[in-house]
């Protein structure tokens, strides 16, 4: 069984940085995708980056762009997201999803329904 276990969510002044910590286990590993979505109160889930193996491709909403890093560590099966230049709308629950048959499409808005596997989130919180 594939479980991904988030971790480094925290608050943080605007401004700050945070690196959360996404780590995979079970099944093969070989997963097409990895990403990071974020859940914010009122909101439906947003899709922030996603890292695509075979052509080590890795995508970004225009939101967090030039802001937020992704990387994979394969030998560690581990996802990260670095997040620079924290501002209190990114205060949000952050996922980390695995896809088992598809690469990161560069349509953001299909990212979510091509996850497999997801886990139950860090939250982060920025305050002004």
């Amino acid at each position: 069984e594939v479980q991904l276990v988030e971790s480094g969510g925290d608050e943080v002044h605007s401004g700050g940085s945070l690196r959360l910590s996404c780590a995979f286990s079970g099944g093969s590993h070989n997963f097409y995708a990895l990403a990071w979505f974020r859940l914010a109160p009122g909101k439906s889930r947003e899709p922030l980056s996603c890292d695509s193996m075979a052509n080590r491709s890795t995508l970004y909403a225009d939101s967090v762009k030039d802001r937020f890093t992704i990387s994979r560590d394969n030998a560690k099966n581990t996802v990260s997201l670095q997040m620079n230049s924290l501002k209190p709308e990114d205060t949000a629950i952050y996922y980390c999803a695995a896809a088992e048959y598809y690469y990161c499409s560069t349509s953001v808005s299909e990212w979510e329904d091509d996850m497999d596997h997801w886990g139950k989130g860090t939250l982060v919180t920025v305050s002004s």
